[in-house]
């Protein structure tokens, strides 16, 4: 949800905001599914609307319900180790945060160097302040440079990649470990002969042949959203 006019002061109940979200769901049923799921941080409300405000392609941001499932997962797995390709305005980040151990280190990717002071000026506000670290440039040079092990990763970057991602970092989570993995139905055009310079949809194909086939992992495809894949170590 976001307020039609961007302003960073709105309040949530604010009778202008509406829903930009990519659901599949009948609008009534996403909004008696958000209402009735755990409200998010006052934070993440505000790096949320300075995201519609300011970010180019604000929709790639997770938002309140998907933010919610993110973080949910994370408390159920209480990972040590996270890391997240991927970090845009670091929404998904702070979500992820929330269930890591108190000791724990988060690394968040992304190719975007202007971003960079958005997303430190909202970890550093946050209660994860000394346990996040922020990596830019390109994903596939940074990931063999970490050495792992993960209990949890997700992917939520460039969908060309998606492949070579779950290459380099499947051998980086630990047994029972979670793959988490964003964009997966790609407003359904997964589900249909994707045209040959459509190479996004065609590499989503493959990747979610991929984790369904994969026997290191078992995979269930959860339609949220754009569709999330939840994948665990075995």
């Amino acid at each position: 949800m976001v307020c039609k006019g961007y302003l960073l002061d709105c309040p949530p109940t604010c009778a202008n905001f509406v829903d930009l979200s990519m659901d599949f769901l009948p609008e009534h049923i996403v909004d008696y599914a958000t209402e009735h799921s755990q409200k998010e941080p006052e934070l993440l409300q505000e790096l949320f609307r300075e995201t519609w405000q300011k970010a180019l392609v604000p929709r790639m941001i997770s938002g309140h319900f998907q933010g919610r499932v993110l973080s949910m997962i994370s408390k159920l797995t209480r990972p040590k180790t996270i890391l997240e390709i991927g970090t845009y305005t670091g929404y998904s980040a702070l979500c992820l945060a929330e269930g890591m151990q108190e000791d724990g280190i988060l690394h968040t990717i992304d190719h975007n160097e202007e971003l960079y002071d958005f997303q430190k000026k909202y970890f550093d506000r946050s209660p994860f302040k000394d346990q996040v670290r922020q990596h830019i440039g390109e994903a596939l040079q940074i990931i063999p440079t970490l050495s792992g092990p993960f209990d949890l990763v997700f992917i939520d970057a460039d969908k060309a990649n998606y492949s070579n991602y779950f290459n380099l970092v499947i051998d980086k989570i630990n047994p029972g470990g979670i793959l988490l993995s964003d964009n997966v139905l790609w407003s359904g055009k997964v589900t249909s002969t994707p045209d040959e310079k459509d190479l996004d949809t065609k590499e989503l194909i493959i990747y979610n042949k991929l984790l369904n086939e994969d026997p290191r992992i078992e995979t269930v495809l959860l339609p949220i959203r754009d569709g999330l894949t939840l994948s665990r170590v075995k």
